[in-house]
């Protein structure tokens, strides 16, 4: 009963409570669909998770301008209140995040760059220091010798010019290393592959007598395109491959690097829980960082098999947080919709303990019936006054003997035989292995001159009398000691507790354990 009303308690709370708080519309605009975004758009998720009162509306451009610049001002139509961003290109997608900075709503641009100054916060790893450090790590495994080839991300679009920027500043140092060539990708696999396919037939004997020793893909999966193509045409190829991602999972760069696929990658955090953090401090107006850059680390073979145990520990709990949050989510769906007659709930909830107390006292009342019925049993009945049953029946004349005629019950000697009865059978009481037959013993009569006077007074057998006097025992144990359930059975005569349960049960509808409740 006091956890239905702990939880009733805690559903009005959360009800009202929530009323108090300001709902946020947050807008999130992603240039394209991938493992790296998918990755991202859960932290987001999970991060409004730990902010009841923010709702997140995703539209994903799949790698078009117009495409984003329609959603970008869907979305300012529909009332958001703050518009998160990855501009497909730095310039192209500007005038639609400009428009929506222009009617008031605060922009988040992440990952990627617009070309204007009409934004509220910016944050994303440092994509020229990836590149870089990237240059530095090939130049360091070829000791500043060597042939490599770059494939560039996205025309346009930020990542990839800061990218290939750092790339060709770090090898500008090792005037021994070759930039055989810099193709151009969209960042898909595809992409690359085809970008590559087309550079190996334009140069059919450059990877067979002058073959490449490093292939740069400015994100994972170009690199993979570019070495499918390269190691279909070479199966002993010595060329290693580069990546920037370094995602956990089973197609991220961690693992690939783990398995020899790729030679390294960089790990481009996501972060989109620290986006949410951004954009609530934002809302609440709060002090915030304009520019935030964040950390990033390189991927080999040295450290990818523990980065993956790590990171892919954090993927399977923040799986099952996300499971428990949509649960979570199901939960308040329903409950914001009993927002909508808010007063009508707290009566439905009103009627409803009402009902619980009723059944409750229905239910108390149903188990005291069924202790009037043991009450009236032999353990409390007016002894000076009892009767032999109607519906005994005298023996038949050749079947008594001299000692069975003083067996005839007659109404005079019922009392004191029922009170002798009743002494007997509470002295040994706790006795586990005592039988009909030494009650029988006790009272100076055989086992059948027992039972048949016992039988004529009160209709029940000295066993079924043995085994209420037990229970009625237990029972006023329970409710005047602090001993056990396993205690009292023992104390009673029940040799296991397991069997004092299941008649317990069967004789007051309840278990023992609910008598203290």
């Amino acid at each position: 009963m006091r956890k239905i009303c702990l939880l009733l308690t805690l559903i009005l709370c959360l009800t009202s409570c929530k009323d108090h708080k300001t709902r946020y519309q947050i807008g999130v605009s992603q240039c394209s669909a991938d493992i790296w975004r998918e990755k991202q758009n859960a932290e987001l998720k999970m991060g409004a998770y730990c902010h009841d009162n923010v709702e997140l509306r995703f539209a994903t451009a799949y790698d078009s301008d117009k495409r984003q610049i329609q959603q970008i001002d869907s979305l300012v139509a529909t009332g958001i209140d703050l518009l998160i961003v990855a501009p497909n290109q730095i310039k192209t997608i500007s005038p639609a995040i400009d428009r929506a900075y222009d009617k008031g709503i605060p922009v988040i641009v992440f990952e990627r760059k617009t070309s204007s100054q009409k934004y509220t916060a910016f944050i994303s790893a440092d994509n020229y220091e990836m590149g870089h450090v990237m240059g530095q790590y090939i130049a360091g495994e070829l000791q500043g010798k060597g042939r490599v080839m770059e494939i560039m991300g996205l025309k346009g679009s930020s990542p990839a010019i800061e990218r290939h920027k750092g790339f060709t500043d770090a090898l500008k140092a090792y005037p021994g290393i070759d930039i055989v060539a810099t193709l151009q990708g969209d960042w898909t696999e595809k992409s690359a592959y085809q970008a590559t396919k087309e550079w190996q037939t334009q140069h059919p004997t450059l990877n067979t007598q002058h073959p490449i020793d490093y292939v740069f893909g400015q994100n994972d999966r170009m690199a993979v395109g570019a070495r499918k193509v390269l190691s279909a045409l070479n199966p002993n190829l010595s060329t290693k491959f580069c990546g920037i991602d370094g995602l956990p999972g089973e197609n991220g760069g961690i693992r690939l690097v783990r398995d020899s696929i790729l030679d390294a990658s960089y790990i481009y955090p996501t972060h989109g829980d620290k986006i949410i953090d951004i954009a609530l401090d934002i809302l609440d107006g709060k002090p915030y960082d304009k520019e935030t850059l964040l950390m990033s680390a390189l991927v080999t073979r040295k450290n990818a098999k523990v980065l993956l145990v790590q990171n892919e520990e954090i993927l399977r709990q923040s799986e099952y947080l996300d499971q428990l949050h949509s649960r979570a989510d199901t939960y308040l769906q329903k409950l914001d919709t009993q927002r909508i007659v808010n007063w009508m709930a707290i009566g439905v909830i009103i009627l409803l303990m009402i009902t619980i107390v009723l059944l409750y006292l229905y239910h108390l009342k149903k188990i005291a019936l069924q202790r009037e019925r043991v009450v009236s049993t032999l353990w409390n009945m007016d002894t000076t006054n009892i009767q032999p049953e109607a519906s005994s029946k005298p023996l038949p004349d050749d079947t008594k003997t001299d000692s069975d005629e003083a067996d005839e019950v007659k109404p005079a000697a019922v009392s004191v035989f029922i009170t002798r009865f009743k002494e007997v059978v509470e002295t040994r009481l706790a006795d586990s292995d005592i039988s009909v037959e030494d009650l029988a013993a006790d009272m100076n009569l055989s086992r059948v001159q027992l039972y048949r006077k016992v039988k004529a007074v009160t209709g029940s057998s000295p066993v079924e009398l043995l085994r209420t006097a037990r229970l009625n025992r237990g029972y006023q144990l329970l409710l005047t000691t602090d001993l056990s359930i396993s205690e009292v059975a023992y104390q009673v005569g029940f040799t296991a507790p397991s069997y004092f349960t299941k008649c317990f049960k069967e004789e007051y509808g309840m278990l023992p354990g609910d008598v203290r409740q």
